[in-house]
Formats: structure tokens, sequence, C-alpha cells
């Protein structure tokens, strides 16, 4: 059980590397020809996806796709590929036949280089912006103390319209499309603003905003290292782990963090701050913006707040076995009002998280819907030593619904604006305030 519960911590994660990688496979520049050894490979890495997925799928029937006729019609297109690119794309073809995430390709160039510091991708260094897409508009959301966007006079409300060479308004306006009728758009366009604000540690990203003023504002911002602590676990790239407690309006407790990562950091600062609100008005948990992690952990975190035992907050379905994600109390609970903060970048374990406690009624959901991504994953190596991620799991929360593809709705679907973080406000979080303060 140990292990398979480590290997949930295989997240959505995996999945904008692949994204971020495969965004280059319509290149415009000359791939070269493959060689017949290189061919080779990659019919065998074909292969090996398909058989794994026949052999582990979570679901024998494939949701009904026809699996032999899937690979019988791509088979001939994997032995004419003459590029990487052209493979790939064959492969991420047969995947996608499953309408699923968490399948994935990660080239090796990226699966290779997926732990050093400093490479571009979702290692390398960031400028302390954070954003949301917000009806087609990439807006600031926070800007992290002491970080160089700081410095440069960047502020919440702003809107990016430029990165370097990239009309940021067509690319989004291009993947929204594409994605329209997914739950994970909010995600995929986040990451193509996020991942273009990327690259190696101390060089610097052009930038083009419009300001509080609707002035177009050109700045050069340096980039630095991540905020928080360095975690790796297994193959996924290394998750910089960060965890803010506070006590704001006078007496609620207010926790944030990013990930479900590094149990003795987070699960630590965790528990430490829930002794300390056990009086509180109400507890605020922020977990928007987090992408999952280890599923452990969030029921380790929900046995601070459901006093009763025997409860769970869903389970996870194998081919040939099931497992419930039982939540064992705490032997002093926090019996107050409760309310988690969630959207679209809130994936995997967070919304398992989420969504088991609204179950329970023992949280206040606000913001807007999750990502929707909630199978479990591993990673693997291919023969032609690109990465292969795949779901081994279904899961359905404690209500039974199944959150992969339709997420976890708050109970109050609240959208920030633009005029709202102009003024340094955040919407969602003086709802639950407001929330709270009603409970009493």
């Amino acid at each position: 059980m140990d292990k398979i519960i480590l290997r949930i911590a295989l997240t959505v994660i995996a999945t904008l590397v692949s994204t971020i990688a495969l965004a280059g496979c319509a290149t415009t520049l000359k791939e070269r020809s493959l060689t017949q050894h290189e061919q080779q490979l990659n019919i065998e890495s074909f292969e090996y996806i398909w058989s794994t997925i026949r052999d582990k799928h979570y679901d024998p029937e494939f949701g009904g796709l026809n699996w032999e006729a899937v690979h019988d019609e791509l088979r001939p297109k994997i032995e004419q590929a003459n590029t990487m690119s052209e493979a790939r794309i064959v492969m991420h073809d047969m995947i996608s036949r499953l309408n699923l995430t968490h399948f994935n390709i990660i080239p090796a160039r990226i699966y290779e280089n997926i732990d050093r510091p400093g490479v571009k991708g979702l290692e390398g260094g960031v400028t302390g912006i954070d954003v949301r897409v917000i009806n087609g508009h990439a807006l600031i959301t926070r800007v992290e103390k002491d970080s160089p966007a700081v410095g440069a006079g960047v502020k919440t409300g702003w809107e990016i319209i430029r990165i370097r060479e990239d009309d940021i308004i067509s690319k989004l306006q291009s993947i929204a499309k594409e994605f329209e009728n997914t739950t994970y758009k909010d995600l995929l366009l986040a990451s193509a603003i996020k991942s273009r604000l990327m690259g190696k540690i101390g060089d610097s990203v052009a930038i083009q905003f419009l300001n509080g003023a609707d002035q177009t504002v050109h700045l050069d911002i340096q980039l630095t290292e991540k905020k928080g602590k360095r975690y790796k676990l297994g193959h996924l790239p290394s998750f910089y782990v960060w965890i803010e407690v506070d006590t704001i309006d006078e007496n609620i407790g207010y926790i944030a963090f990013n990930g479900f990562f590094d149990p003795v950091y987070v699960m630590s600062a965790f528990n430490n701050a829930m002794r300390s609100f056990m009086g509180s008005d109400g507890l605020i948990i922020d977990i928007r913006g987090n992408l999952g992690g280890i599923i452990a952990m969030s029921m380790g975190m929900a046995g601070w707040l459901v006093p009763e035992k025997n409860q769970y907050l869903g389970i996870m379905y194998l081919r040939d076995n099931e497992l419930k994600f039982v939540i064992n109390p705490r032997s002093t609970t926090y019996t107050g009002p409760v309310a988690i903060l969630v959207d679209g970048l809130s994936t995997s374990c967070s919304e398992i998280f989420a969504g088991g406690l609204k179950d329970l009624g023992r949280a206040r959901l606000f913001g807007s819907r999750t990502g929707g991504a909630a199978l479990p994953s591993t990673i693997e190596k291919l023969p032609n030593a690109d990465g292969f991620q795949y779901a081994f799991a279904s899961y359905r929360s404690k209500s039974g619904k199944v959150l992969e593809g339709s997420g976890v709705t708050p109970d109050e679907e609240i959208i920030p604006t633009r005029e709202a973080l102009l003024q340094g406000r955040d919407l969602v979080l003086e709802a639950a305030v407001a929330w709270i303060r009603s409970q009493k």
C-alpha cells in the first residue's frame, strides 16, 4: 500500500513538462532523419506503450475503445516516422485516444535533464510572478516579495501582453479554442504563460505589460531561483515546496501551500499551525495553484478536521483491487468552520482533499472549478530514452463522483477580476472570511 500511495504523488507536473515539450514538435526547423536503429527504438517504444496500457490500465474495457484497432491503425505510421517529432506525434496520438490526463510522452531531452537546476523548463529560474488567465487575459494574481518582479515594480492586476517575441493574447486564444471543453483549460493556459516566464537562472526575460492605467510597460526581469524548499520524488522534476501560515481578520487561521510534497517539512508546519489555531474563529486552507502530491499527506491533514472514525476522502480503483483513502482522526480535532480555496490549477491530490472534505460536509469550497486531473500515475523510461507517463488507477470521491474530467465545483464560485486585483483585493479570500464570520 505504501508503494501505491507514493506512486500517486506522480501528478500533473509531468503533464506540464510534456505539454511544454510537445509544443515544440511543430517546429519549422528541419530535423535530421532518424537512423535505422533509432527508428527501431521508436517502434519498440510504441509497442511498449501499447502493451503497458493493455496490461496495466485500470479499465480492461478501455472505456469502450478498441485498443487492438488503435494499434493496427497506428503501427504503420510509427514505422514510417522519419524524425523524432513525427514518432512522438504518433505515440501521443495513440495515448490521446484514451481521452484522459496523466498519459504523456516526455521527450528525452526533457526527461534526462529533468532534475538539473537552472535548465529551461520546470527547473529553471522564475520572475516571481504568478498568473491566471481570466476571460482571455493573462493577469498577475501574485507578486512574490523580494522577487525580481517586485523590484521591477510589477503589480497585481497588470496584464501580460507579450513575452519576448510572443504575442500572448493570440497564443491564449489558440489554446483556449483547442481545449475549450476540457476542465484543465485554465491549467494549460496558465502553464503556457509560466513556461515562457522561465529560463536559466541569471538570465532576463523581456515582458510587455498593460499596467493599471492601461499604459504599456516594457520590462526586462531577471530570473532567480524558485521560492520554497527543493524536494525530489521518484522521476518527477524537483518541486519547490512552500507553506505559509498566518492569522487574518483578527482570529481566523490561514494556511496556504503549493503541493502535497516533503512530508517532514510541510506536515510539521501544518501540524504546528493546527495546534495554534484550535481556538480560532475559523480556518482557511488555500490550495489554489496546488498541483497535488502525496495522498497520505492529505489524509493526515484531514485527520485534524474530521473527528469521526471510518471516514474516507474517496476510493482508488485499480484493475484488480481498490484502496480507500481513510482518515485517521487526531486525538484533538478542530471543530470550527473550515473554508478551502481552489481554482483551475488545483489538481490531483488537492482535488481529492477538497472534494472529500466537501462530501463529508466538513468544509465549504470557494473559488473556481478544479482542474479535473485526479488520476494517479507513474513514469517509466522508454527504449528510445523518452519518458512515458501513464495512469494506473481510477478515482471516485466519497460521494461516488468521478473527478477526472469534471473536477470539483466550489460551493461559492468566484472569479477574480482585474479591477479587484489592481486594488490589491482577493475576492475569493474575502468571500471565505465573510462566510466564516456569518457562522458565528
